[in-house]
C-alpha cells in the first residue's frame, strides 16, 4: 500500500514522503495511529493544503522532545532482583519496571516510547532506548542487581557476575591434595588411628 507519512518514521522516511508498505503494517498501525494517509489523489491535496501547519507542529513537539531529553538521557535506574548463582533472573525487566523506575526519578515515560527488544533476563547494567520523539533517542542505564551494594558496585564498573562465575569456578575446583604413592582406596598411614609407629611408642611405655 502507497501511504503519505505524516511523521518522520524510522527506516521509512520524513513528513511528507510517499512510500510503500505492507498493507497489515498500513493498516493495523499507520493509519490507526494517525501517522500516515493513504496516497490517493484527494488526500495528496489534503496534505499539501496542511503541510505547514504539520510541519510546524511536528518542529514544536520535537523541540520539547529535545529539552526533556537533555534531562532523561543516562539516567540510571536500579532494580533489585533475585537471581541464580549464573545471574539469571527469576522472571524479568520488562518495559513496565523501566517506566515505573523512571517515574520514580521524576520522569513520565509512557510504556511505547520505550523500545527494549526483549526482556532483560539477567544481572547487570543494561542500556535501554528510549524515543522521545520521532526523531530524538535518548538512552538510559536498566542497573539490574541483587541488593543496593551491589547495584553500587555495578554503577562503579565493576562487573559482578564476572566475579559470581570466578568464585563458583574456585569453589567447584577445590579438591583435598592426594597422595600420588597410595593405591586407589588405600588410606594415607597418618590418618590411621593406630599405626606402627603409636604401637612401638605404647609398647615401650608399658616395658
Amino acid at each position: 500500500m502507497d501511504i503519505i507519512l505524516l511523521q518522520r518514521i524510522e527506516k521509512l522516511g520524513s513528513i511528507g514522503d510517499v512510500v510503500t508498505v505492507r498493507d497489515g503494517y498500513a493498516r493495523n498501525f499507520l493509519l490507526p495511529q494517525k501517522k500516515a494517509l493513504r496516497a490517493n489523489d484527494a488526500n495528496k491535496k489534503v496534505f499539501e493544503a496542511n503541510r505547514d501547519r504539520l510541519e510546524s507542529e511536528n518542529a514544536e513537539r520535537r523541540s520539547e522532545a529535545e529539552k526533556q531529553g537533555e534531562n532523561v538521557d543516562g539516567t540510571e535506574i536500579v532494580l533489585i532482583r533475585a537471581s541464580s548463582n549464573t545471574g539469571q533472573l527469576y522472571g524479568s525487566v520488562n518495559v513496565r519496571d523501566i517506566v515505573s523506575g523512571l517515574a520514580e526519578k521524576g520522569h513520565e515515560i509512557d510504556k511505547k516510547q520505550v523500545i527494549m527488544g526483549n526482556p532483560i533476563k539477567a544481572l547487570g547494567v543494561h542500556e535501554v532506548r528510549i524515543d522521545l520523539h520521532p526523531e530524538v533517542h535518548v538512552t538510559v542505564k536498566a542497573n539490574v542487581a541483587r541488593s543496593e551494594d551491589e547495584a553500587e558496585l555495578q554503577s562503579q564498573g565493576v562487573d559482578v557476575m564476572a566475579q559470581m562465575f570466578e568464585e563458583s569456578r574456585e569453589t567447584e575446583g577445590f579438591t583435598e591434595e592426594q597422595d600420588r604413592t597410595l593405591e586407589p582406596g588405600e588410606i594415607p598411614a597418618d590418618m590411621l588411628e593406630g599405626n606402627d609407629e603409636d604401637e612401638a611408642a605404647r609398647d615401650g611405655a608399658s616395658a
